[in-house]
């Protein structure tokens, strides 16, 4: 039973996308200084270094003229100081919406809502490497797309949350 519920769902909610989507856009972007950094993402392990910032990728669909929603993958890691040098990978999963507040014909003004699940992939020197998860957010109130051509854009966002507290990237429309 509940298997058939959830195939409905996903159907219903494919069904709504593919008749509301104009359009559909590829991203891939660049965030400094992540929700992992600032947060207690490690399980509370001491010695964590920052993460080099992270790596994101995203697909968005167009819902209406104002509003675009789409999943997004997030990567990141880190390592820990001291004898017991260990790693942690970052993996966040979220799903994006994003509002278009101000348009012209050279830039588009935005903000975004992010929200998922981030695991992080703990790999202790000399123990079993093990996984927990974390709550992961991205809120931007200030974003900023620039169209290149008809096809590519960069962007730009300031905010908070596991995509960086600033961003830069690329959209690519499909």
């Amino acid at each position: 039973m509940i298997k058939k519920i959830l195939l409905a769902s996903v159907v219903a909610i494919g069904g709504l996308f593919s008749a509301n989507a104009q359009s559909t856009e590829l991203t891939v972007s660049y965030g400094g200084y992540t929700q992992m950094d600032g947060s207690d993402m490690h399980d509370g392990w001491d010695h964590v270094n920052n993460a080099w910032g992270a790596l994101n990728a995203g697909v968005n669909f167009r819902v209406n003229s104002k509003i675009w929603l789409g999943p997004s993958y997030t990567f990141s890691s880190t390592t820990t100081k001291g004898q017991h040098h260990s790693n942690i990978a970052y993996h966040a999963i979220m799903l994006n919406g994003r509002y278009h507040y101000y348009r012209n014909s050279i830039i588009t003004l935005y903000a975004k809502l992010g929200l998922g699940v981030e695991i992080s992939h703990m790999m202790p020197r000399g123990g079993d490497s093990y996984n927990k998860a974390y709550c992961a957010f991205q809120i931007v109130p200030v974003g900023a797309t620039f169209d290149i051509n008809r096809n590519i854009a960069m962007f730009g966002e300031l905010g908070y949350g596991a995509q960086g507290l600033v961003q830069v990237g690329f959209r690519f429309k499909l």
